[in-house]
């Protein structure tokens, strides 16, 4: 819970949702700190002055006529205020036009058409960091830098093609400027140049990085993610087997010329749930051909059920691929069954949880996410591949994952209304996915899969959830039939007997008297 505590800087009490009240954190460029020439206090300053001196200055002005910079040195107190109540002259409504009705403003000319800088290239000696936070872009002192222009275009006509707003084609320009004012042939810019100084600023470092990525000129110098996490991993390892894990994982998440690369996800999985015993034989052992048959049967004893199992797998790949490379002699988990999972009956949603979901979705987007999950049971990752030209709505045709299906009233309804807000939305982007957000418009991506699962987060019927629940509804409605669901929902087969052997067990078990376990019908189906 917030507490109302004062503002560092100007000195306002309320509640604080930074670590200063919003007038402060808008008040001055970042790296404007420093002392004030009037108070002394230390903090953003406007020429020299802070806005607790700006404040009293406007205040003495509106009561006296006169201009408030000049009354800045004669201040000799200060009145304070409540943090977020600006004074009246903050609060004097100004007349505006809307955002899309202003006519009127000059328009910004277009870069002049450019071409890739030729010419004889200097290599470097060696590399140099740069420095561009000092760099200011309204005065800038290249602006007559073959890169530049070369790199303006560039953006220009990647914002024509994606349909970049004004306010971020400003932005990276004005991010452009700084990086390549001073740029030559043969330079790169690097991320942890470029951090530093788009950051504090606020411009869009990602269609930045893009638009010198196009040009060439630009260099990712960061650590990925995958190293650091597989260096924490790994730690605690002995030497021998830390080094056949090591292969083995960067083989799983890259791929090699007979495997293709797994998931990151997949590979985190697979690691965290073998670490404990790669932990225990570290401590025994220096190398993976030291461990025995009787080793892995004592670790795998210690668990049960889908870990057991899933352990077992893990292991056998880890030993597989240290029998490949030759580091060891024989695979200690050869012949040990992994066994059949035993699958439990899969039951059906509570009438009330998904009422739940069904009101915890309130835009077009979510409504539509929520139709094709509970409908038409598509997939969070099919969801988010859908195209444009997948949806027909002439037709009555949805296509998911190559197969057609027929448009319900329901998802025809949600489609439409999330098409018209698209439209008002994003008129000019020309990403061609189905979903898009604020970010993934400026782009050709797909929504993340954060952005589909943030509204029922919290919710007992999920997405994953509503998707097995509307699967087990069509065999409970048209019979245990595998193949219909395979036909249907295009399921694999062992997973349709799954289903169909769940809905022959409810269907044959005894009616129950609560009505919320009993299986629904169609007709229930959002």
């Amino acid at each position: 819970m917030l507490e109302p505590k004062s503002c560092p800087h100007c000195l306002g009490w309320g509640l604080l949702f930074m670590r200063c009240c919003g007038g402060c954190s808008s008040f001055a460029r970042p790296g404007s700190d420093g002392r004030c020439t009037g108070c002394t206090g230390y903090g953003p300053l406007r020429k020299g002055y802070c806005r607790l001196c700006w404040c009293q200055a406007r205040t003495d002005a509106a009561a006296t006529g006169a201009q408030a910079e000049p009354l800045l040195p004669t201040l000799r107190h200060h009145q304070l205020f409540f943090a977020h109540m600006a004074p009246l002259w903050e609060r004097v409504p100004r007349p505006r036009q809307p955002k899309y009705e202003r006519r009127g403003r000059p328009r910004r000319p277009d870069p002049p058409p450019a071409s890739p800088p030729g010419g004889w290239l200097q290599p470097a000696l060696f590399a140099a960091c740069r420095d561009f936070t000092h760099i200011d872009p309204d005065q800038h002192t290249g602006p007559d830098n073959p890169w530049l222009a070369w790199a303006r275009h560039t953006a220009h006509r990647l914002g024509e093609v994606r349909g970049w707003p004004r306010k971020v084609r400003f932005g990276v320009d004005r991010a452009l400027i700084i990086l390549m004012s001073r740029h030559v042939g043969g330079d790169v810019v690097r991320y942890s140049e470029l951090h530093p100084a788009l950051r504090p600023r606020r411009l869009n470092m990602e269609l930045t990085i893009e638009v010198l990525d196009h040009i060439g000129v630009f260099l990712d110098d960061r650590t990925p993610s995958f190293d650091t996490w597989l260096e924490c991993k790994l730690d605690g390892m002995t030497p021998g087997i830390r080094r056949d894990v090591e292969h083995w994982a960067r083989l799983l998440h890259d791929g090699g010329p007979r495997s293709k690369p797994r998931e990151e996800a997949t590979v985190w999985n697979y690691l965290n749930r073998i670490r404990p015993v790669l932990i225990d034989w570290s401590s025994r052992y220096d190398h993976l051909r030291e461990v025995t048959r009787d080793d892995v049967l004592t670790q795998l004893d210690a668990l049960h059920g889908s870990q057991r199992q899933h352990t077992l797998i893990v292991l056998r790949s880890l030993f597989g691929r240290a029998k490949k490379n030759g580091t060891i002699f024989k695979n200690p988990t050869g012949r040990i069954r992994v066994g059949q999972r035993e699958h439990g009956i899969i039951q059906p949603l509570a009438p009330e949880h998904i009422d739940n979901s069904v009101a915890a979705v309130t835009k077009p987007a979510d409504r539509l996410i929520l139709a094709l999950a509970a409908v038409h049971a598509a997939r969070s990752g099919a969801i988010r591949r859908l195209q444009l030209d997948d949806l027909d709505i002439g037709n009555r045709k949805l296509t998911i994952d190559g197969r057609a299906r027929r448009l319900d009233d329901l998802t025809l309804h949600v489609a439409r209304e999330w098409l018209e807000f698209r439209r008002r939305r994003w008129p000019n982007t020309a990403n061609p996915h189905l979903l898009i957000n604020k970010i993934t418009a400026l782009g050709t991506g797909p929504v993340s899969q954060v952005s589909l699962t943030a509204p029922l987060r919290g919710q007992a019927a999920t997405l994953e959830q509503l998707r097995v629940d509307r699967q087990l509804e069509e065999a409970l409605t048209h019979g245990p039939d595998a193949l219909h669901l395979a036909e249907v929902f295009g399921l694999d087969e062992k997973t349709a007997i799954r289903y169909a052997n769940s809905a022959k067990a409810l269907l044959e078990r005894p009616l129950e008297s609560d009505p919320a376990t009993s299986p629904r019908t169609h007709g229930s189906t959002p």
